[in-house]
């Protein structure tokens, strides 16, 4: 099965399943924290992240909102590369309630990216849950399935100059900012065009770890 699909994430592009390596983790990969879980995507995820994607405050960092079809089809495509890998953009559920929260987890670089071929870790929760260090506490956990079960060296992140709120998460991981550059896939002076690139590898993880 061969899905040539782009999908706006907290970067605007992730690659698609078929392009990373599955046999690095085949089994399924569901990590915990103190009140998340992180998780395969089930039907009942589609309507709230219907929901976020058409929240102009959560897309306010992206070229545009989702349609339903949009956010159908990019849940499908999450759940699809969960499946092929064992670990993806997963569903982030509250344990108190059991609450969709949004997604978070790392993806393959898009092979557009100046800075590709590697690994991003990305984010999106439903604005009913900012403000609690969830998207934090989310993604140390992403990171520590990158680094301590898959192997990777590196692994990055990155944002709009603009997204003052996804920066903030960047740097409470301990990562470190690298680099500017313009977005390849966005028009040159488009206000969303200018990106901050933050990197962490595998050694100052296991320091900022311990």
């Amino acid at each position: 099965m061969e899905l040539s699909l782009i999908w706006p994430i907290q970067g605007y592009l992730c690659a698609t399943y078929d392009r990373l390596d599955r046999d690095i983790m085949p089994e399924l990969i569901e990590p915990d924290t103190e009140r998340l879980r992180l998780r395969q995507w089930l039907p009942e995820d589609r309507a709230p992240f219907a929901a976020m994607g058409m929240d102009r405050e959560v897309m306010e960092h992206f070229p545009t909102v989702l349609s339903r079809a949009e956010s159908d089809a990019f849940a499908d495509h999450c759940q699809a590369s969960i499946e092929a890998q064992g670990w993806g953009f997963w569903a982030v559920e509250c344990k108190h309630g059991s609450a969709f929260a949004g997604f978070v987890g790392l993806c393959a670089l898009h092979a557009d990216l100046p800075f590709a071929p590697g690994v991003e870790i990305g984010w999106r929760l439903a604005r009913r849950f900012w403000g609690r260090g969830l998207a934090t506490e989310a993604a140390r956990a992403a990171l520590q399935v990158g680094f301590e079960r898959l192997g990777l060296d590196a692994i990055v992140s990155f944002t709009a100059e603009s997204n003052l709120r996804s920066r903030a998460v960047m740097e409470r991981l301990a990562m470190r900012h690298v680099a500017d550059f313009e977005h390849p896939l966005l028009p040159p002076g488009h206000a969303l065009s200018r990106h901050r690139l933050y990197r962490m590898d595998a050694g100052a993880f296991a320091a900022w770890r311990h």
